[in-house]
């Protein structure tokens, strides 16, 4: 348990806010997508322009993909879409309440990234990382107020699962933790605390299982199809492992994988040769439109 501390700051409180998400890629663009549909002002950030493009499309087609199905009524769908802008700039984040980092994992980059920000943002912007792989202790050892970064781990599809994992740093002070707790919640999320470890909870449990389901695939114990159906129906899940890896990417996936591997050393974490071949090919799911399926739309189904 880790032992309380003197509040150093104050929590952010859940009215509308400035946020930014670090990185257009998949989780990104997901977690801005939440964001904008929340009500608060966010900035999407990203080096590349073309990856920023593709992120704000991206954010743009979930909203107008949720009109169309009936799940959103129109003038919401637009004032989400208003609420988003797109930035190449880090100075951009200024007047940023909070940041979410959801670049690439590297944790080199990570650092850098929390220690730029450092010189621009105000000392009471909250930093979040959302990692499920590294150390956040060892992010957070970038920025110069470690006590203000908190692991906060979105789940994919981040739209749609209402679960964010929420991991302190060995530094993280009790008013972030607090002001983190109570941020997720204006987003209609559930904060569940777990430790500084790789994969936190949930990849702990999901990373094995969805090597098991690819494994079974490559033994011909079932087609992806059937072994989809066979995980709605009897296991009770909302996805099957091979549309679920799909929206993932498996480039993700193999990335993930194997740095779980490398800190644990359980081999259930090693991702299957098939993995490898389907990255080597560029079949890495509804981003590239085709994966273990096939896709006319890359845009994520609406909600």
């Amino acid at each position: 348990m880790r032992p309380p501390r003197p509040l150093q700051g104050e929590p952010v409180s859940k009215v509308s806010k400035t946020v930014a998400v670090l990185g257009a890629g998949t989780m990104g663009s997901g977690v801005a997508t939440v964001m904008a549909r929340a009500g608060h002002r966010t900035i999407l950030y990203d080096v590349d322009e073309g990856n920023l493009k593709r992120g704000i499309d991206t954010v743009h087609g979930f909203f107008d993909k949720s009109v169309k199905l009936g799940k959103l009524d129109a003038t919401t769908a637009q004032a989400a879409k208003d609420a988003l802008t797109g930035s190449t700039t880090l100075t951009d984040l200024a007047p940023c309440d909070v940041v979410v980092e959801a670049v690439f994992e590297d944790l080199q980059l990570k650092k850098d990234t929390f220690g730029r920000l450092d010189e621009i943002v105000s000392e009471r912007t909250l930093f979040h990382t959302n990692t499920s792989t590294l150390s956040v202790t060892g992010i957070a050892s970038g920025s110069r107020r470690p006590e203000r970064v908190v692991g906060t781990h979105y789940c994919n599809p981040a739209p749609l699962m209402k679960l964010v994992e929420v991991a302190d740093g060995r530094h993280t002070a009790d008013w972030a933790h607090k002001a983190t707790v109570e941020f997720l919640d204006s987003l209609g999320k559930t904060g569940v605390a777990t430790q500084d470890r790789p994969g936190f909870i949930v990849n702990r449990f999901l990373i094995p299982w969805e090597n098991s389901c690819i494994r079974a695939l490559e033994a011909g114990l079932g087609t992806k199809e059937s072994i989809d159906a066979a995980v709605l129906g009897g296991l009770g899940h909302p996805m099957g492992p091979f549309r679920l890896l799909d929206i993932v990417g498996m480039d993700i996936h193999q990335q993930v994988a194997t740095r779980l591997y490398e800190q644990l050393r359980d081999p259930r974490f090693f991702p299957p040769p098939m993995v490898e071949r389907m990255v080597a090919a560029g079949d890495l799911g509804r981003k590239t439109g085709r994966g273990f399926y096939t896709y006319d739309d890359t845009r994520l189904f609406g909600s």
